[in-house]
């Protein structure tokens, strides 16, 4: 089949014209994973056709027999990964993806972390069981099943205490975290957050490297601070993303409800679905508004999804490294291709893998070293 007639024949499907033949040899496409050419859609057709095709494939997976739907669903967004250019899949069954025994077994992150305490003993934090951690000055440690950390205040009163806690988490982690007033925060992979046991009068001040979101609760008179790199966002109550990571090239801050001030080299002062952006490198950095961001993309980490709209091979590469603990390099010219769509933070790393190689990238293993190559 040549590129012109996989694209009538795509017409159709989206068309609902096709016959019940046409409409298996589309669908194969998804359930194939073998790449023999490739064809291109320009811009907003592509986006178009790459939304149409994934609400289709979605509403037959509820059709097809359970053990063919984990296969659709991963075909889909292998298909939706390769945001440059669409791949036509010939099926080939005697064909497979031989996937080094190393990295076929390593699996995607979980709930893990470590905490310091003031005194600076490290406890190791898990999922598995409910317990009470430690306590300090007037406020008890938890951990709980479900991957929390919970500081509860014991006479909920203020504190002039100088301890503090850091909560880290390792490449392949994540973990929540409840301040004593409440505050929920989420970390991303390789973060961590440093606060005080309990928060004295008329102030809340935290730091964080990597990437936190935050509920904070609202108490009036008694902002909330939070400080990464040279940058600092103040609130009363909101709920507000920052990805703060010191190897990326931008520090990014998403607002998605309530208000909050930005000050580094100037100020800003965000609304819902805004933006605030900034380099992450040398002295403080200009900041510069998005006033309508992707608020969506920006919390996909929390949702349990890698999501991209046009990135490139080294943002896609930065964000599964700190995701499988995998150290990631590049041999020779780096790809020019732009990705867009969403994987599942739950598949294992050969799965994503075998995407990456679906939609046109080479790479080779060497234990957990993944060398992307020209």
């Amino acid at each position: 089949m040549n590129p012109k007639e996989a694209k009538s024949l795509l017409k159709k499907y989206l068309e609902n014209r096709c016959t019940p033949e046409e409409q298996a040899s589309v669908e194969q496409w998804y359930e194939s994973l073998v790449n023999e050419q490739s064809w291109e859609l320009e811009g907003s057709r592509y986006l178009e056709a790459q939304e149409q095709l994934k609400a289709k494939i979605d509403r037959r997976i509820g059709l097809v027999p359970v053990y063919k739907r984990r296969w659709l669903q991963y075909a889909a967004a292998v298909i939706l990964l390769a945001g440059c250019s669409l791949f036509w899949l010939y099926h080939k069954p005697q064909q497979t993806v031989n996937t080094p025994p190393v990295v076929a077994a390593l699996a995607p992150g979980s709930n893990k972390a470590t905490l310091t305490l003031a005194n600076g003993k490290v406890i190791t934090l898990d999922q598995q069981e409910h317990k009470e951690l430690a306590r300090e000055e007037n406020t008890a440690i938890s951990q709980q099943k479900n991957g929390t950390l919970v500081y509860t205040s014991l006479d909920n009163q203020p504190s002039d205490s100088r301890s503090f806690n850091v909560l880290n988490t390792p490449k392949g982690g994540q973990y929540k975290l409840v301040l004593p007033d409440g505050t929920k925060v989420w970390l991303n992979a390789m973060s961590s957050i440093r606060f005080p046991v309990s928060f004295p009068a008329g102030s809340r001040n935290v730091s964080v490297t990597g990437e936190a979101y935050f509920e904070v609760a609202q108490l009036h008179n008694k902002p909330f601070k939070v400080t990464a790199n040279n940058t600092s966002v103040e609130v009363l109550g909101t709920k507000f993303n920052i990805s703060a990571y010191s190897n990326d090239e931008e520090q990014k801050i998403t607002l998605l409800q309530g208000k909050v001030k930005i000050s580094s080299q100037n100020s800003l002062t965000l609304l819902p679905g805004q933006q605030a952006v900034s380099k992450t490198s040398g002295q403080p950095q200009v900041l510069t508004l998005t006033a309508h961001a992707d608020t969506e993309q920006a919390i996909a980490w929390m949702n349990g999804y890698f999501q991209f709209r046009q990135a490139g091979i080294r943002e896609v590469m930065q964000q599964i490294s700190r995701w499988y603990d995998i150290e990631v390099v590049f041999a020779g010219a780096v790809p020019t291709k732009k990705f867009s769509g969403e994987i599942p933070r739950s598949s294992s790393l050969s799965e994503v893998l075998t995407g990456l190689s679906v939609s046109g990238i080479n790479y080779r293993t060497e234990g957990r070293k993944v060398i992307i190559m020209p």
